[in-house]
């Protein structure tokens, strides 16, 4: 059985420092001394414990690794659970937010330099990680999906696989499409997906949410990177639909681990 981690590093200059991180090692992490292929996400208590979960449900990536014994890290960092904070340190450009929240001070840009010049860096250090970008991998969810697809965009030479989950493009979408545009993309898998209940009940958003997703992938498969998008049927925005896809986009990521 693999086994999770707990520790914390500075985030200045972002709040709620130091931030906790918690990383899954596999079973046999402790007995061989080979280097693991890596997956940074965002969210990090959501991942493997429901008791840390912000909702009760997290996506179960504990259970799910030592079911089927990948050899593969996963590490992911704590939100900023202040106020909107979490909004702005997951959006990389300022957008005026709906629901009355208003325009939010973007920070989505330092939690990028954050997560590639501090936490994969201390992480290497901790860890027999690789930082070979085909075996280095950034995913989230929501905000963190719309972070995924930016990191794997502004880093491409540092992230080699994305998983962009119900991502959050809506709101800064045209922002995102011009970075993507001027892009240079090497070797890159980005998985990216959808629940159809996220449209609610009228046919017509889910027939517009559905093409919006599609042409995130054009966009991708234009600039050469292997996408994969997925509807998923029945799915909600939320912990329980976002576990039943890590078996797809987990492989998908990184064949070697499996």
């Amino acid at each position: 059985m693999g086994y999770v981690e707990e520790f914390a590093l500075p985030i200045d200059p972002l709040g709620q420092s130091p931030r906790t991180v918690w990383a899954y090692l596999p079973d046999g992490y402790g007995q061989d001394d080979r280097v693991y292929p890596v997956l940074y996400m965002f969210d990090g208590h959501n991942l493997f414990d429901d008791a840390l979960a912000t909702y009760g449900k997290s996506w179960g990536i504990r259970d799910y690794l030592d079911r089927t014994g990948a050899q593969l890290v996963v590490i992911g960092q704590d939100c900023n659970h202040t106020g909107n904070k979490r909004l702005e340190e997951y959006c990389p450009y300022s957008v005026k937010m709906p629901h009355g929240i208003g325009k939010i001070h973007a920070e989505g840009r330092e939690t990028a330099d954050w997560f590639v010049h501090v936490l994969k860096p201390a992480c290497e250090k901790r860890y027999r990680i690789s930082s070979e970008r085909e075996h280095v991998g950034i995913g989230g969810s929501s905000m963190g999906g719309l972070m995924s697809l930016y990191c794997v965009t502004r880093y491409n030479d540092v992230f080699g696989s994305a998983a962009c989950i119900s991502p959050a493009v809506s709101f800064c979408g045209r922002q995102l499409r011009s970075l993507i545009a001027g892009a240079a993309f090497a070797d890159t898998r980005i998985y990216i997906s959808m629940g159809s209940e996220e449209a609610g009940r009228s046919r017509k958003a889910l027939a517009n949410m559905t093409d919006r997703m599609l042409a995130w992938n054009s966009l991708l498969l234009q600039k050469g990177c292997t996408s994969w998008p997925r509807l998923i049927v029945g799915g909600s925005h939320d912990e329980a639909t976002w576990e039943t896809i890590v078996p797809e986009f987990m492989p998908f990521m990184f064949p070697e681990a499996f």
